[in-house]
């Protein structure tokens, strides 16, 4: 054999082993890739849809109460964090350092309550005198009415009458039919009980139907001339005493002017308000939650002395993208964690959601607030809470990790390991959580192992290399 043929069939046989060593050098790396993958198997179970914020944490109600006049504090009766009610006074001012229009307006506000009370006394006599009125003018309205429904034509309706007429027919007709059955026994003798029976029977039908007759006739009738002359001389009493009562309150009624009545109790507010302004008062219910003066301290008007702030409940207000806003509802539930409370998880609701969006650099907003149901002295007014408000609750639904989720060619897709090979999976997601997201449609089912850490390129009999992603 030629020498230059031994040559070929060597470089022939050291390609052919070269070839089979990198495949098995490739297969080797192929196995040490899918023994690292960590998988999981997919399950259906809870999924719960949620929406993520961040926001505030503030009291129902707040407010910086101040000095309205100057003068020296003498008086300071609460401590920070002492719960107040409305009214109570909070501090006050010494009499001597107040200006004298203060001090006068007490003298001014007893006089004025004073003056107030003897504008409204009333007497016996006035009192008695409008409710005379008061029953004559309802005696005229009744003989007013009995003049009016006894007169021919008002005793009763149309309907009212055919009635009559109807039930009088029928009473005729019983009539002539007990007459009928009475005639039939009428040869017996009379403590015969058969006809005695009958001759009953015809009684009460007669009767019947004599009263239905008389009822008709009341109902077409008109009075006679005696009943009209008293139902007259009755109506023309009563318009008599009307007038006379109202004669008799038009005497006394001459109490206080209304316009006095107001002037006299705008003098009294202004004269409690000129005192008030000695002393700082609790608009609200609440908890004080700043003290800024001291006794001796020399105030003006405007100047702070407290804090107070309503605490129950409390809210958080967020801003939701215009994207999620049509998926929250009053009355959503909610969680809610701070950075400042570790390991504590509290509930909330949605009770108030905005009309109208706020662009903030292309990005519209919209203001949602949550009312917190279980807050505790840890969460204060200031603090940033995280929220998710639960959008959905399902049961039941195949579902996938969120991280396994990746993007290929702009598809959603998982990675599913299958007799060893890792197989790609375009899948539709519909509701998703912070760990699990619905799967709407897609080539897997409950059971499969799907790939949670797919490596980003592998070669041996996997999927193209590709970039992945959390979604």
């Amino acid at each position: 054999m030629k020498r230059w043929m031994w040559v070929v069939i060597i470089i022939i046989i050291a390609a052919v082993g070269g070839y089979i060593g990198f495949q098995a050098l490739r297969q080797d790396r192929a196995t040490g890739a899918v023994e690292d993958l960590q998988t999981e198997p997919i399950s259906t179970g809870a999924l719960t849809a949620t929406v993520g914020a961040t926001g505030t944490v503030r009291a129902n109600q707040s407010a910086l109460l101040t000095f309205q006049t100057s003068g020296t504090v003498g008086e300071v009766n609460v401590a920070l964090g002492q719960q107040v009610h409305k009214g109570d006074v909070l501090a006050s001012l010494t009499r001597s350092s107040l200006p004298s229009s203060i001090i006068l307006a007490e003298s001014e506000y007893v006089s004025a309550q004073r003056a107030l009370d003897n504008l409204l006394n009333s007497t016996q006599e006035r009192a008695a005198a409008q409710l005379a009125l008061a029953q004559a003018e309802d005696a005229l309205e009744n003989a007013e009415y009995t003049y009016t429904v006894r007169q021919q034509g008002n005793r009763a309706s149309q309907n009212t009458i055919d009635a009559a007429r109807a039930n009088l027919l029928l009473a005729e007709t019983e009539v002539d039919a007990a007459k009928a059955a009475y005639d039939r026994l009428s040869g017996r003798s009379e403590d015969d009980p058969a006809r005695a029976l009958a001759l009953s029977n015809l009684a009460a039908a007669r009767s019947k139907r004599d009263s239905l007759q008389r009822n008709l006739n009341w109902y077409l009738g008109f009075p006679d001339e005696g009943e009209q002359s008293l139902l007259e001389a009755e109506l023309t009493v009563a318009e008599a005493r009307v007038e006379d009562a109202r004669r008799e309150w038009e005497r006394v009624k001459d109490g206080p002017d209304p316009d006095d009545v107001a002037a006299a109790e705008a003098r009294v507010e202004a004269a409690r308000a000129n005192m008030e302004l000695a002393a700082v008062n609790a608009p609200f219910d609440g908890m004080i939650t700043a003290v800024e003066v001291k006794v001796g301290d020399q105030v003006a008007p405007g100047s702070v002395a407290f804090g107070l702030a309503d605490f129950s409940p409390l809210f958080v207000d967020v801003q939701l993208s215009e994207v999620d806003i049509n998926r929250i509802e009053n009355g959503q539930p909610v969680e809610l964690v701070f950075d400042a409370i570790l390991d504590r998880t509290y509930e909330g609701v949605v009770v108030e959601i905005g009309l109208v969006g706020n662009s903030v650099q292309g990005v519209v907003n919209f203001p949602v607030t949550i009312e917190l149901i279980n807050p505790d002295e840890f969460v204060k007014p200031g603090m940033t809470a995280a929220v998710n408000i639960v959008i959905e609750q399902m049961e039941d639904v195949l579902r996938v990790p969120n991280r396994a989720v990746r993007l290929r060619e702009g598809d959603r897709v998982v990675y599913i390991l299958r007799n060893g090979e890792l197989v790609p999976v375009p899948i539709e997601l519909g509701a998703s959580s912070e760990v699990y997201s619905e799967v709407l449609a897609g080539d897997v089912e409950e059971g499969d192992q799907i790939v949670l850490n797919p490596p980003l390129e592998f070669h041996s009999n996997g999927p193209p290399p590709f970039v992945g992603g959390s979604q």
